[in-house]
């Protein structure tokens, strides 16, 4: 086995999450390193909906200005139910949809990784690094890779999605299928597409459809068959970028002004990371239940919940969406 390569902080996987928590530890002057099992960023996928709270994230990273002019400001909804024959289609109020509370965007997601890999310093991400173990040595974890290089981390931090090895050797319960399929694509017109800028959706029977202009010459478009009830704010990139803001600056602070000068790192980093937990607790909370009761209001076919639904409840599960996505992470600033 080769000796082992100190980093004080391993960021595994190179997604949304992973580059973004090492973009905002860059900004602070605190150096990771990403590791990554493909041989190149994996920008693979179609887009994604960028909400008010990911703009801001997004730009406490200093990269919101260069990701906005590559998408188009989507300025309301419009949503209709599979079953009325004459489907109703609802608005949020428009107070929650002026400029300085509302935001959102239909990104390409190849354009939002490109852009904070550009923005990571050289060697910052380690491509061909596929995780066989972790194990921990006293204060460190050893991180081994297939390639027989091991690295020697005081914090490791998992952004390796579904088939995560992070969350089995924190022994976390395996992933469940949500039951649910989907079909997504890109389309680009040449000559434009025509459509306004709103978010078009169709719900109902176990169905959801729809579709997002992501510029005046391409949309992207969803068709999800049988969804979980935990599906329906599309906060998943977001709140990744919401977590990445946080983690990066409460791990800053604990480093950056603690007052014991003979304290160790590692002491100082699990500080951090506790101050983390704490911040994004009820969070959390918020967003997985309000999660669920929209899933479940917009999955119920009843004729009394129909009814509720085109007369009341959809005005509600879009302000709901509104009023999730208006949450400010905060600048990336150590006070």
């Amino acid at each position: 086995m080769e000796s082992a390569i100190n980093e004080d902080i391993v960021i595994v996987g190179a997604g949304i999450a992973g580059l973004s928590t090492a973009l905002g530890l860059h900004r602070l002057g605190i150096r990771s390193l990403v590791l990554e099992w493909s041989e190149s960023l994996r920008n693979t996928g179609f887009a994604l909906t960028m909400w008010t709270n990911a703009w801001r994230a997004l730009d406490a990273v200093g990269v919101g200005a260069i990701l906005r002019e590559k998408s188009l400001q989507i300025q309301g909804f419009q949503v209709s139910s599979w079953n009325s024959s004459l489907p109703s289609s609802v608005k949020a109020p428009e107070a929650d949809l002026k400029p300085e509370k509302f935001e959102s965007r239909c990104l390409r997601r190849k354009d939002l990784l490109e852009t904070l890999e550009r923005e990571l310093p050289q060697g910052a991400i380690r491509y061909s690094s596929k995780i066989v173990s972790i194990e921990e040595s006293g204060i460190f974890k050893l991180v081994h890779l297939s390639d027989g290089s091991v690295f020697r981390a005081k914090v490791v931090i998992g952004c390796d999605g579904v088939n995560s090895m992070v969350a089995k050797w924190l022994g976390l319960e395996n992933p469940v299928s949500a039951g649910r399929s989907a079909i997504r694509g890109f389309v680009v017109y040449p000559n434009g597409h025509g459509f306004e800028p709103k978010f078009h959706a169709y719900f109902g029977a176990g169905l959801r459809c729809g579709f997002m202009p992501c510029s005046d010459k391409s949309l992207y478009w969803f068709c999800t068959f049988n969804p979980s009830l935990f599906n329906y704010i599309g906060q998943g990139g977001s709140s990744a970028l919401e977590d990445s803001i946080v983690l990066a600056r409460c791990l800053a602070e604990s480093l950056l002004t603690g007052n014991e000068k003979d304290e160790e790192d590692y002491v100082k980093m699990e500080r951090g990371l506790k101050k983390y937990e704490k911040d994004r607790r009820w969070r959390s909370f918020n967003l997985i239940t309000t999660s669920y009761v929209v899933g479940l209001i917009q999955e119920s076919d009843g004729k009394v919940m129909s009814f509720l639904k085109k007369k009341f409840l959809s005005k509600y599960t879009m302000g709901a969406l509104v009023t999730m996505a208006d949450f400010d992470c905060d600048k990336l600033i150590v006070s």
